[in-house]
């Protein structure tokens, strides 16, 4: 298991980072569990802290809570929580980089 921790102030705001990651392979499978918790108080106190988990081979969920300086939570925190499938997006990305890359290709062949 590994782990990280950032702190940063100022008068202003404050901002602090942690992540975590763990990973087993004794029973032959591979599994692994990787989070990450952001931070961040403003000049009024006001705090919004983003976590984020993954586990091995499962999509992501991100979470944002809001609370004002006295602690209470800010709005209907269920509707910040969404899971997101990073292959089908990053899939999307590949295949518009690559057909870019292709248009480049044959401008500089004379093709288009």
């Amino acid at each position: 298991m590994t782990g990280r921790s950032n702190i940063v102030s100022s008068s202003s705001f404050s901002f602090s980072s942690s992540s975590n990651s763990s990973s087993n392979s004794s029973s032959g499978q591979a599994t692994g569990q990787a989070s990450t918790k952001q931070t961040f108080i403003d000049a009024d106190g006001n705090k919004t802290v983003k976590t984020s988990n993954q586990t091995l081979g499962q999509p992501a969920v991100h979470e944002t809570r809001q609370f004002d300086s006295q602690g209470h939570a800010l709005g209907d925190n269920d509707s910040s929580r969404r899971i997101e499938d990073v292959s089908d997006e990053q899939a999307k990305n590949d295949k518009l980089y690559e057909e870019r890359l292709e248009d480049e290709y044959a401008k500089r062949e004379g093709g288009a």
